[in-house]
């Protein structure tokens, strides 16, 4: 399923909110026009969860957990998110209208209202030294390029079809580095599940890309070897482990059952 997924998700950076000059004028607080969260009626659990999608004026979450909503709103891994159990195993189901022209960082100080008002949801950050594993340009330099104006590039080939940029690709090689090694029978599934590790995006390449890699793990191989191989051969890129200050997000309180819509 997860060499099958199609990853589209508008990311920004995390920007906090500043008071502007020396009186008591503050940034207002984007939000969105209207929002409905409930409970989900039937719990699909992490194999199929966390799912989340946001176009024109809509942002539409299913099945999803309150760590992956603040995952989203502070765009981070979910690895990067600490706070009781039931935050990373409690569903919702969220529907929100996001106002005309507001882009990816808007939409993120959207989300983090949203959490605030609707789960009364208190954080604090911190930083750890923790295991990383950083993404870079090989040294012959990266097989792909960003495409043009959101455009998709050239026909999806075979495996795993992805767009977004480098920071979301990282994403997405945290989850694929997390699925264990493939089991001598090849009609027993493989789903992720494993410890998940933070991938850095150092790359330093901007914009979307848009491209299909044929990843093929072979029985015995973990994914982490699989994706080395098709990251430095298709992709032009490196993965590296290293050990790095990581920054995080703690919850020390919210609620499991959100303010009423």
């Amino acid at each position: 399923m997860l060499n099958r997924m199609r990853l589209q998700v508008v990311v920004a950076a995390f920007v906090p909110l500043m008071m502007i000059g020396t009186g008591w004028a503050q940034s207002a607080t984007p939000s969105f026009e209207v929002a409905s969260v409930r409970p989900s009626q039937h719990a699909v659990g992490p194999d199929y969860n966390n799912q989340i999608a946001y176009s024109g004026d809509r942002f539409v979450a299913k099945n999803v957990t309150l760590k992956r909503l603040i995952a989203e709103a502070w765009h981070l891994q979910m690895n990067q998110v600490s706070g009781p159990a039931w935050i990373g195993r409690n569903e919702y189901d969220v529907e929100a209208r996001v106002s005309a022209g507001a882009d990816g960082e808007k939409v993120h100080l959207m989300l983090r209202g949203f959490l605030a008002e609707r789960f009364h949801l208190k954080e604090q950050n911190e930083t750890r030294e923790m295991r990383t594993y950083e993404l870079t340009v090989g040294k012959g330099g990266a097989k792909v390029q960003p495409v043009k104006d959101g455009k998709t590039g050239a026909a999806a080939g075979p495996g795993l079809h992805f767009h977004g940029d480098m920071r979301e690709f990282a994403d997405l090689l945290a989850v694929q580095f997390s699925i264990p090694a493939a089991p001598p029978d090849p009609g027993t599934p493989v789903r992720a599940g494993g410890t998940m590790i933070p991938v850095l995006d150092k790359t330093g390449l901007q914009g979307i890309y848009d491209f299909s890699a044929d990843v093929r793990p072979e029985p015995g191989t973990d994914a982490f070897t699989a994706w080395k191989r098709v990251l430095e051969n298709q992709l032009g890129l490196e993965i590296e482990s290293k050990k790095a200050d990581v920054p995080l997000l703690v919850v020390d309180d919210a609620d499991k059952v959100p303010t009423a819509n």
